[in-house]
This record gives C-alpha cells, structure tokens and sequence, in this order.
C-alpha cells in the first residue's frame, strides 16, 4: 500500500486554449442575448457604450477568470480519475451544479433579478465550463 499523492500536471498550452475559446464562445453569447442582457441590468446600448470602462480592462478580466477557471476544472479532473474529455465535462458540470448555480441563484434572489437574466447569465457559464473541461480534460500533456 502506498500514500502516494495524485500528481497534477496541468497543461498550461491547454487551459489557455480553453479560456480563449470559453471568452469567443461567451462573445458570441452575449451577442446573441445582449438585448435579454440589457433588459435584465434594466440599462440600454447607449448607455453600455458610454460608460467610460476601459474594453482592456474588461476583457482581460474575463480571459483572466477564464483561465482561473479552466485551472480548476483541469486540477479536478486529474484528481478524481483518468484525464479524458468526458471527465472534464463531468467536473465542469459539477463544479457547474456545486458552484456557479448556487452562487448566482443566491445573488438573484436577494438583487430581485429576473429569471431570464438568471438563464443568459448561468447559462453561458454552463456553456463555456463544459467547452473548457472538455479542452482541459481531452489534451493531456505529452
């Protein structure tokens, strides 16, 4: 019997794929839902557009938290078994359930936020952790 400790070796080429690809993918959502977004932050375009928040700043913190997050997802995934795509789907959808839902479901409660924002919202998350745990768990490092 040994005590040896599961080793986790991230793939540094492959979580920042996966963050590049979650922050295209969440462009591209909240393109598609900018309106149902707006809506729900009770703000319009014009407004988006004149708030004087460096676009840098914004996106840098987003690919940020995106690799961040698809460090957590890789971590998790090597240490609860085999390193395959399935199982980095299955922990991000965990961590998805655990985590993230929770999480934002509190917060929308208590701000009274509407249910369709609570869905353009968590439902990017879904998204883009199921692509990352996917890139994060299917490409192990050689």
């Amino acid at each position: 019997m040994t005590n040896e400790q599961p080793r986790v070796r991230q793939n540094y080429l492959a979580i920042t794929l996966a963050a590049v690809v979650c922050f295209l993918v969440e462009a591209g959502w909240y393109s598609f839902f900018m309106q149902s977004w707006l809506d729900g932050i009770g703000h319009t375009r014009e407004w988006l557009l004149s708030t004087g928040v460096n676009p840098g700043l914004q996106y840098g913190a987003a690919l940020l938290s995106e690799a961040l997050i698809a460090t957590a997802i890789s971590c998790v995934t090597q240490l609860t078994g085999p390193q395959t795509a399935f199982r980095g789907i299955k922990v991000s959808v965990l961590l998805w359930v655990g985590c993230v839902l929770p999480t934002w479901a509190t917060e929308y409660v208590f701000e009274v936020r509407t249910y369709r924002l609570f869905a353009v919202n968590t439902g990017f998350w879904l998204l883009g952790m199921i692509v990352m745990g996917a890139i994060v768990g299917g490409w192990k490092k050689k």
